[in-house]
């Protein structure tokens, strides 16, 4: 499926207008709503072949972050084979306690998966929470960069961030100026 294609069935799908706040606290004009794409079967096969193209070329797992990530990871594990992880928000108080299930070894290298990214937050403590837990995390992926900060504090901790969109990217492919984000 050609980019554009992809960005319009994205919008078509997923893009909301009103006022809504972010993870990140800032309040916006427009949201992505992911579960609206990753609960479409046809369309979350799309995106995760857009996002298998921007894998690094070594790695042993695919890590999803709770929530938006989980279906996304899955997906790609489907798509390339490649084990996945479930990565909680907080470890669970009973049964195993993990935060990060799935089962992995020390040492072992994991790409992040998350669906839209604001300023980061989430992910940054992610990856340093998998990092502490011994897995080797240089590479993220998502969905949308709504390119407010993400990007630069994930660099911060020493990882990539790749996307199949950046909001400007989305803005010119879908037209008009539908994806300014408000502040």
């Amino acid at each position: 499926m050609l980019k554009a294609e992809l960005a319009q069935r994205i919008k078509a799908a997923a893009y909301l207008t009103g006022e809504f706040t972010l993870r990140s606290g800032l309040v916006s004009s427009f949201y992505w709503d992911k579960y609206r794409f990753e609960s479409d079967p046809a369309l979350l096969r799309a995106v995760a072949a857009a996002l298998e193209g921007l894998l690094p070329p070594d790695y042993d797992r695919i890590a999803g972050l709770e929530l938006g990530g989980i279906p996304l990871a899955t997906a790609l594990s489907l798509r390339t084979g490649k084990p996945a992880l479930y990565v909680r928000k907080e470890a669970k108080t009973y049964g195993t306690c993990n935060l990060v299930e799935g089962g992995f070894r020390r040492g072992e290298t994991a790409v992040i998966i998350e669906d839209v990214i604001t300023s980061g937050g989430q992910v940054v403590a992610s990856v340093e929470e998998v990092r502490a837990l011994g897995l080797v995390v240089n590479d993220v992926l998502c969905v949308i960069d709504r390119q407010q900060g993400g990007g630069e504090n994930i660099g911060a901790i020493g990882c990539s961030l790749s996307s199949v969109f950046t909001l400007s990217a989305l803005e010119r492919l879908v037209g008009g100026d539908t994806v300014v984000p408000a502040v």
